[in-house]
């Protein structure tokens, strides 16, 4: 329960970051100094969520770590060969996707490696 909270308050944190730097963006336009800064600032929370996953893995029992950590290598895999296998289809012709089309894959691709290796181990 602990680690839920923990993570609710980075996703909450990290929503309000989003929103303060974007509209912050938008009003001092491309071209000032603070824009790289601005851009980036969503990170802080988002690493702070990492951390919250990776001790909420810590706190699991072996099983579980087992189960997520299976999951996890499905997810690592299946990114890699999609994102690299789309990679040739760019360079002969289909459109460019955004790195934001990254983590939603991977996280697809965590979530049913964690659905398969609970079906698995019933």
């Amino acid at each position: 329960m602990r680690s839920l909270t923990f993570f609710v308050f980075g996703l909450t944190a990290y929503i309000v970051v989003l929103i303060v730097s974007q509209r912050m963006l938008a009003s001092i336009g491309p071209d000032s100094t603070m824009t790289p800064l601005l851009a980036v600032a969503p990170i802080i929370p988002a690493v702070f969520i990492c951390g919250v996953v990776v001790q909420a893995i810590r706190n699991l029992d072996e099983m579980q770590r087992k189960l997520q950590l299976e999951a996890l290598a499905v997810a690592f895999a299946g990114t890699a060969l999609i994102t690299f296998g789309y990679g040739f289809l760019e360079g002969n012709g289909l459109p460019k996707l955004s790195m934001f089309a990254v983590w939603p894959l991977m996280s697809a691709l965590w979530f049913t490696g964690v659905m398969v290796g609970l079906l698995r181990h019933r």
